[in-house]
């Protein structure tokens, strides 16, 4: 009897004519090839990995003295037993003083840091190798001093439209190009504001994030290879890169901290200025590498800041409706702080080309124009006695706790209001400019004749201020905009305000950028004409809330998703 059944038999015969079938069809081997090859790739290699840093230690658990106490010996003699006990008891103290100085560690570690800091304790987790390319990498922008530029308020003033529809034309030939060739996670959390560095040769831009960090982002520095578990080493993809550095400039490291507002020195672009939720302003020395506080307050949140062309005068407004003036080159005692609005200022803008207007953008519904030479007529009062200090500018003075605070001069809403009333006052509020909601910003273009504001009622209107108006000693005729552009501006609690921002270069065509709700980017000229819409749908799959230009180079954008993610947009033909 045979060992194979039947259906063994008739099943290895059908194998057998499927094979002869496949041969005569030639497709024997066609199972080897559906396989995956060695080299298919399931997942995304990072783009500049982290070196892991080893864990601290956690600390011991506390335990009752009768579990920690050692058996005792039935037999011991008097002599021992009071050995033992001396031994337990410093035993014991000691470990309360450790206890003690671990709590006081962690109070610390939450409190804001007031005092100078330097490059290394700023970037704590950086290897030594990644800090020697951060300081190599300032070293390169340091070579030339790159003042902030303006340009004449009649600049880009044409007699004729096809003049001005050039322009335009040349902007859309040129920005509608840009493609994505770089992206990285340059900071940890959410990106709440941006700055471009002025230098021509390299993409430097300097993110702040929710947490206090500020992400200093190389966009094309060259990227090392990666091997995988395999060893297959491959570069890579699609122009992505470059090279990152995390900063935490503000402390402590959670949302009380969060970077509202990112500028460079407009004397020479080699310190960058921060303001943050922490209720400070900081200035990094890419020269030096110390990060000094340059003012703080004891509670009120600073939401922008801003500076003259000349660099010796800061702006800062706050979220209790105050804008604070510094003169940078006097000690910060002596700052002044005007209550402009019963609610919060949003933001701050410096007129460039004539340094004494400002605008501010308030929860308040309104934009104001005001006129600082008026305010500097008023007088103040100071809101607690200053100690003796120094004249040596930016030097600290104490508040309670042994913490470092500004105590400004202060010139209450009361006595602004007064000043108002008066004939003299009228000129200080050259134009208040009503919107159906909060406005979230406003800013002057470089040539100081535009402005441009995004509010909550989903418009960006436009401004053209004639210089004419400016130098009258008298309100502006006019208060309705030119242009109102219908653009989506509920971002809502999880990201980042979307605010239109001027490029700061004088030697294009005004024009502005600003994030769109459908994972876009929008660019529109100072006449409200949209000059391009950048997006790519297989890269990116995020709201680019934070935008910026580069100050020197027209093809060059950047912009910032609420992950820490961003993302360089320039000429294909760069990579």
């Amino acid at each position: 009897m045979s060992d194979v059944s039947d259906y063994e038999r008739e099943r290895q015969a059908t194998i057998a004519r499927n094979r002869e079938l496949l041969a005569k069809l030639g497709l024997a081997d066609a199972s080897q090839a559906l396989k995956p090859t060695k080299n298919a790739r399931s997942f995304v290699k990072p783009v500049q990995p982290r070196v892991k840093k080893p864990k601290e230690p956690a600390m011991p658990t506390r335990q009752s003295t009768r579990l920690r106490r050692a058996p005792v010996d039935p037999n011991e003699s008097p002599a021992s037993k009071r050995k033992r006990e001396r031994e337990e008891e410093q035993r014991r103290r000691q470990e309360e003083e450790e206890l003690l100085a671990a709590a006081e560690r962690e109070r610390e570690a939450k409190r804001p840091r007031h005092h100078d800091l330097d490059l290394q304790t700023l970037t704590d987790d950086l290897t030594p190798e990644e800090l020697t390319e951060l300081r190599s990498t300032f070293a390169t922008v340091l070579k030339t001093p790159y003042p902030r530029r303006t340009s004449s308020d009649d600049a880009y003033v044409f007699d004729s439209d096809m003049k001005e529809e050039a322009e335009v034309k040349e902007l859309r030939e040129k920005l509608g190009k840009l493609k994505v060739v770089s992206r990285a996670k340059v900071t940890q959390d959410r990106i709440y504001s941006a700055a471009y560095h002025p230098e021509p040769t390299k993409d430097l831009i300097f993110f702040g994030d929710k947490h206090g960090q500020l992400g200093i982002w190389d966009a094309r520095a060259p990227v090392e290879e990666v091997a995988d578990e395999d060893d297959d080493v491959t570069p890579a993809e699609d122009g992505e890169g470059g090279k990152y550095y995390r900063l935490q400039m503000h402390w402590p490291a959670t949302s009380k901290s969060s970077i509202s507002s990112v500028k460079f020195d407009p004397i020479d672009s080699f310190s960058v200025f921060t303001s943050a939720y922490d209720c400070t302003v900081r200035s990094l020395s890419l020269t030096s590498g110390i990060a000094t506080e340059v003012c703080a307050t004891d509670d009120i949140l600073l939401t922008s800041i801003d500076l003259p062309p000349h660099g010796h005068e800061m702006w800062i407004s706050d979220a209790m409706g105050g804008v604070t003036h510094m003169d940078l080159r006097a000690h910060r005692s002596h700052a002044k702080r005007y209550e402009l609005s019963e609610q919060k200022i949003g933001s701050v803008s410096v007129n460039p080309t004539r340094p004494y207007f400002l605008v501010t953008a308030s929860n308040s519904r309104e934009l104001k124009v005001w006129d600082a030479r008026m305010l500097e007529t008023l007088s103040s009062r100071s809101l607690r006695s200053l100690p003796n200090s120094p004249s040596s500018s930016r030097s600290p003075s104490k508040g309670r706790d042994n913490s470092v605070v500004t105590l400004p001069n202060e010139v209450d809403s009361e006595t602004i209001e007064k000043l108002l009333a008066t004939k003299k006052g009228q000129s200080t509020v050259r134009a208040r400019w009503h919107h159906n909601k909060s406005v979230s910003s406003a800013y002057w273009d470089p040539r100081g004749r535009s402005i441009v504001s995004t509010s909550y009622d989903d418009t960006i209107r436009l401004w053209d201020i004639k210089p004419s108006w400016l130098d009258k000693d008298a309100p502006f005729p006019s208060s309705r905009p030119f242009s109102q552009i219908k653009h989506n501006c509920q971002t809502g609690k999880w990201l980042t305000i979307l605010k239109a921002q001027w490029t700061t270069n004088p030697d294009v065509y005004p024009h502005f950028t600003i994030g769109n709700m459908d994972h876009s980017l929008d660019i529109f000229s100072c006449k409200g004409d949209h000059i391009a819409k950048l997006a790519d749908k297989t890269k990116i799959t995020a709201v680019q809330a934070v935008t910026c230009s580069h100050p020197s180079i027209i093809e060059r954008v950047v912009s910032g998703n609420a992950s820490g993610r961003c993302v360089l947009w320039a000429p294909e033909d760069l990579v």
